[in-house]
């Protein structure tokens, strides 16, 4: 398996580019498979709490891996059976992911800082046949199990009464699978993505346009080839460990880096994985770029093999790219994608980056900014970013909001996908980030439905009405903000304040609540007594 490496002409290859579907495609088998044939040939370098390490080769991950399916399979679950997998950064959930695949059950990732109520919500609308977590977060499936109709198995990885154990039907699961030669338009992948006006909404991708599609993310972005070792700093549950802690470097036969370390982040400590393991690429979002900026070891930092850096998720302050490259010797190429999606824009290396813009359009991919009829706007004019997808669909984009025909309505108009994100474009093709165009608030990279932390303030006594919306932050990018109207007989004090915001980290996940909260007489509202949240969103970015 050979790549020529890096973008070369960038028009030249975006005129040519090219990604065939075959009719019949299983990824897991074409291609991680085919790096597993040379039985010595690391795919991942994993480091514990503890600081212990293991190198683990494509070999051993295949045969897990199809342990794994042939467990599922032998608790009986058919193809298209969704099975909601939700563990910290250890081995199995990449054993898992590549069981399903293999066994042709969809897989449904969940960040463990979900709480009972998000996990409860997330099996049933799915109709997860069998949930996958580990001793850390046990009780919270527990909890809600009878809740959940089709529910029939929870497999713990580790020990716990009345759950199956991982280990243990593995060990009675042969290693050996043929490739079940698949369509390429069968179901693989479940992700939730945040909404503004409802629960989250949920992106179904197939076996074959999102695999083949991060060829576009491996190979042009993050520059990955079979000698490097790439680290992604992503939650599990994040499309983003999909995208770069799977697809897109062992596409391209790079080992991937993984610091299981828990907890908040360690800006120190990932600095010294950095000098201590010989780390060659490496994605982060660009609060963790922040952080790590600010971190005192920076200053003398000696990486042992860094070469190339990415960020995505939110855009990338040109001071941050300069003091980071001065520090490092590495530029931070910039990029932009969704949960629907692969690599759909960035600047490349090898060719001119222009430090704040997103990039220029990937290969494979008809990206414009478009006005609210459809209509591509003139350079240097805001618009939303959209993707054509008449007369030929591009290779990487999801196939539907599954079951939410008014979400696929609203996306899919006319000749384009629209991201709901909102740029211009210059006269280079460079596209430069403006923003959400609906109340989605993107958080150091996570994505946050105000409905979401709305109802959970409003299951609170003391809150009549509740509106969130971003306000920026300068560590994060944006913070969540709350403007709350209090019931009678409730006064707005800093003890209420902090009684709000364990309730919130209780109710949904910790890192939705709000870090501010403003009381206010009354929220404005339409004509019709929907919350105007553009009004208090405005407010908000007038105080920059």
């Amino acid at each position: 398996m050979s790549f020529n490496y890096q973008i070369g002409d960038y028009h030249e290859t975006y005129r040519t580019f090219k990604l065939d579907v075959p009719e019949r495609y299983n990824w897991a088998y074409e291609v991680f498979d085919a790096w597993g044939q040379d039985s010595s040939k690391v795919a991942m370098v994993w480091v514990g709490r503890t600081g212990d390490t293991k190198e683990v080769t494509f070999r051993h991950l295949s045969e897990r891996s199809k342990r794994v399916a042939n467990a599922l399979i032998g608790l009986g679950v058919q193809p298209g059976d969704k099975v909601f997998i939700m563990l910290p950064r250890i081995i199995e959930w990449w054993e898992l992911i590549l069981g399903c695949m293999r066994s042709r059950t969809i897989s449904v990732p969940g960040t463990t800082m979900l709480t009972s109520k998000d996990i409860a919500y997330r099996i049933n609308i799915a109709e997860v046949k069998i949930a996958v977590v580990d001793s850390d977060n046990i009780e919270k499936i527990q909890a809600i199990s009878k809740e959940c109709p089709t529910l029939e198995k929870v497999i713990i990885v580790g020990n716990a009464e009345g759950a199956i154990s991982y280990e243990s039907i593995l060990q009675k699961s042969s290693p050996n699978l043929p490739n079940p030669n698949n369509f390429s338009n069968d179901p693989m992948m479940l992700y939730f993505t945040s909404g503004t006006t409802g629960h989250p909404k949920m992106v179904l991708n197939t076996h074959a346009s999102y695999p083949l599609a991060h060829i576009i993310t491996g190979k042009f972005w993050l520059d990955n080839r079979p000698s490097d070792l790439h680290w992604t700093i992503a939650d599990t549950g994040w499309a983003q460990a999909a995208w770069t802690c799977f697809f897109a470097p062992w596409t391209m036969g790079a080992a991937i880096f993984i610091w299981d370390n828990r907890g908040k982040f360690d800006p120190a400590g990932t600095l010294h994985m950095l000098e201590k393991y010989p780390i060659t690429t490496f994605f982060a979002p660009p609060t963790v770029y922040r952080m790590l900026l600010t971190d005192k070891k920076l200053n003398g930092l000696r990486p042992k093999a860094l070469r190339h850096c990415v960020g995505a998720g939110e855009a990338v302050n040109p001071d941050l790219i300069d003091i980071w490259k001065k520090n490092t010797g590495t530029h931070i190429w910039e990029g932009y994608g969704q949960t629907e999606t692969v690599l759909c824009i960035a600047t490349f290396p090898g060719m001119r980056p222009k430090p704040g813009s997103m990039g220029v359009a990937a290969p494979g991919f008809n990206v414009a900014v478009i006005d609210e009829k459809g209509i591509e706007v003139s350079d240097g004019q805001e618009g939303e970013i959209a993707i054509r997808v008449c007369p030929d669909r591009p290779v990487g984009l999801f196939s539907e909001y599954w079951r939410d025909p008014d979400a696929n309505a609203k996306a899919f108009q006319g000749d384009w996908y629209h991201t709901g994100d909102t740029a211009y474009r210059d006269a280079d093709g460079y596209f430069w980030f403006v923003g959400r165009d609906d109340d989605v608030i993107n958080s150091a990279a996570y994505r946050i439905g105000p409905f979401e932390v709305e109802s959970a303030l409003s299951e609170h006594d003391a809150v009549a009405e509740a509106a969130v919306v971003a306000s920026p932050d300068e560590l994060r990018g944006h913070i969540v903000k709350a403007f709350i109207v209090l019931n009678t007989g409730y006064k707005p004090t800093d003890s209420l304040i902090n009684e709000l915001q364990e309730h919130v980290k209780e109710v949904t996940a910790p890192y939705k609540y709000p870090r501010i909260i403003e009381f206010v007489q009354a929220l404005p509202k339409t004509i019709s007594g929907k919350i105007k949240r553009i009004e208090l969103r405005n407010r908000e970015l007038g105080k920059i």
